[in-house]
């Protein structure tokens, strides 16, 4: 007998079943499992031993890279969850659920709740690689709880950000573009090389979008060093980006199933 014929009635219930099944579809596609966890880690290592010479950052490169490779990871990870959406939406199963009473945001919440998951996961792979190359932060135990629930915070803000997308495309194809749209955010920004050392027509754009504070965040939470405001502002665009997100999946979800 199914999880969906044993799930308790409840809006709780279901969000459970839905995560345990949005679980095992991750762990099934193993070629985006590999591809979230392996990526980051070879751009940190590109970085780090084929550029990392090149780059003064006043510190060792491998420092000052990893806050900036965690987003990297986080953000691909995250936009995943747009593919995940739209095969639900295009797979027939949607059909399936709604007959058996299952709420909508369940089948989301589901997708957003395994994406942070998996995402912590990738990001505590991502730290011990950076450990053997030389990462050494200087954060107290206060300091890396703070680095971790502002990742947590970022991740399901991207996460239903991602589902909203997978709602609007309608093939797979198209909602794994996102995935490129979210790994060019970091770049620009102050995740590889200072954005002081950027051409000035860009620091407009870099100072100003939400990849940049979260990364002075995270920097400042897993070195010890002033944060500054960067964790406030951080904390505002992972608010808005949700909220806008979580009204729009809810229009968008009952659009698609009208």
């Amino acid at each position: 007998m199914s999880d969906l014929a044993l799930r308790p009635a409840s809006p709780v219930g279901d969000l459970l079943v839905m995560v345990r099944r949005s679980t095992r579809l991750t762990m099934r596609n193993g070629d985006a499992l590999l591809t979230s966890l392996a990526l980051p880690i070879m751009l940190m290592l590109l970085f780090v031993y084929l550029f990392g010479g090149a780059i003064d950052t006043g510190t060792e490169y491998v420092t000052y890279v990893v806050p900036g490779v965690i987003m990297l990871c986080a953000s691909f990870g995250a936009s995943l969850t747009a593919v995940a959406v739209t095969n639900d939406m295009t797979g027939g199963i949607i059909d399936r659920f709604r007959s058996l009473d299952v709420r909508g945001a369940a089948v989301l919440g589901g997708h957003v709740a395994a994406s942070t998951a998996r995402n912590l996961v990738s990001t505590a792979i991502v730290l011990g690689v950076a450990f053997l190359i030389g990462f050494r932060p200087s954060a107290s135990f206060v300091d890396w709880l703070a680095a971790v629930g502002l990742l947590v915070v970022a991740i399901v803000a991207l996460s239903w950000a991602a589902a909203a997308v997978g709602l609007l495309a309608r093939t797979p194809e198209a909602a794994g573009g996102f995935t490129f749209f979210v790994m060019f955010l970091p770049y620009p920004s102050s995740a590889f090389v200072p954005v002081e050392t950027m051409p000035s027509w860009i620091h407009g754009f870099a100072d100003n979008q939400p990849f940049t504070p979260l990364i002075e965040s995270l920097r400042g939470f897993l070195l010890g060093t002033p944060v500054g405001d960067s964790p406030w502002i951080a904390l505002a665009w992972c608010v808005g980006i949700l909220g806008v997100a979580v009204a729009a999946t809810g229009r968008l979800f009952r659009r698609r199933t009208r």
